[in-house]
């Protein structure tokens, strides 16, 4: 289940450092703008503590954790929207990834050139903003002058609808909100909203990116960030790119925490912020156990247990007979399967069973 995230955001706000933390591409980082011409991609890791406690009851072979694709993209300036810089191409970049982390520059530093001149991540964000929101304008007003005359006529239901969602959609970036801002209750209208693929419309998290100082309090400009993303229902993260990436070349696990508990946090800024991703991308994980391997693997939220099966192989979708269930916290109170079985804690599930986040599983099927 190959899902992106694409990082977005001004040139020089740390986009590229951020990227080089969070994956083992390395992305060019250096003081100027367009240094990241061509997408860059990196399958990150899910930081999960659940496998490791698991495998401390197991011992099993080998853990192997989910993983997300970050797709750190070029810089967006104004006038991308129309082909300026290298518009097109980025705006292309991120229509194809599923959820957008916009990183904000809310630090000072003389050194590192600002491309608007001074910092205020409330109008750079703006800005991004207006790009994305005057390519989906240009997206609606080309769909409009389609169905607008059969919508009209009357004839057509379904070009009715499209019409009351693209109406809805230009009213609202008109007034310089994005797409998400709306929200549709019939699922005929929500299919429609989807078919758009609008980039205002794609789940944001705005990530902070702050000096040491800032890291555990914040400061004035991540405020006003959290401000204006509250309109949104958007989560913010506050992350120092520089500190991450000095983080990123200790090289023990020990050294790494030693160095948190220095700046006074529990986690790295990383950590959170690709466990942040996930829940971005609606996704959860369900785990499989045993002597082998304890695995994690993606579903998306409000899947059933047929579907999951068909994660580990399109076989035990097509033949699902039961799924056999232990909650996470289960099997860590009764540390063996045996146990589980003779408190009663093992569940036997059916196709309408909706996986909940975290279960262990054991799928059995017939083809």
């Amino acid at each position: 289940m190959a899902l992106q995230c694409g990082i977005v955001g001004l040139p020089n706000v740390g986009k590229s450092t951020l990227f080089n933390c969070l994956s083992n591409a390395k992305a060019q980082a250096a003081n100027f703008p367009f240094c990241t011409i061509e997408p860059n991609v990196g399958v990150i890791t899910v930081p999960d503590e659940r496998l490791t406690k698991l495998a401390e009851i197991i011992h099993p072979g080998r853990i192997v954790p989910t993983t997300v694709e970050i797709v750190d993209i070029a810089g967006l300036i104004r006038g991308a929207s129309k082909g300026e810089g290298l518009g097109n191409k980025f705006l292309a970049n991120i229509r194809e990834t599923d959820a957008i982390i916009h990183v904000l520059r809310c630090f000072d530093d003389g050194n590192i050139t600002h491309v608007n001149g001074s910092i205020d991540p409330v109008r750079d964000k703006e800005e991004v903003d207006a790009e994305l929101q005057l390519r989906d304008l240009e997206t609606i007003e080309s769909r409009i002058s389609k169905v607008e005359k059969l919508a009209q006529v009357g004839g057509e239901k379904n070009a009715k609808i499209t019409f009351e969602v693209l109406s809805k959609y230009k009213d609202v970036l008109n007034q310089g909100k994005s797409a998400r801002t709306v929200s549709f209750e019939s699922k005929e209208e929500q299919a429609v909203a989807r078919d758009l693929f609008l980039l205002t419309n794609k789940p944001i998290m705005y990530v902070c990116n702050v000096d040491d100082a800032s890291v555990v309090k914040g400061n004035d400009y991540v405020e006003a960030v959290k401000k204006v993303a509250k309109e949104e229902h958007a989560e913010v993260i506050v992350v120092a790119a520089k500190t991450e990436a000095d983080i990123a070349e200790l090289e023990t696990y020990e050294d790494r925490q030693l160095f948190l508990q220095e700046l006074g946090l529990e986690e790295s800024g990383v950590s959170r912020l690709i466990k942040s991703a996930y829940k971005l991308l609606d996704l959860e994980t369900f785990i499989t156990a045993g002597p082998m391997e304890v695995k994690a693997w993606t579903y998306h939220k409000g899947w059933k247990a047929p579907q999951c099966a068909g994660v580990i192989h399109t076989d035990f979708e097509k033949g699902f007979i039961r799924a056999e269930v232990i909650k996470y916290e289960d099997y860590l109170k009764y540390a063996s399967e045996a146990a589980i079985r003779e408190a009663g804690k093992l569940n036997i599930e059916g196709k309408d069973y909706i996986v909940q986040d975290g279960d262990i599983m054991h799928f059995r099927f017939n083809v």
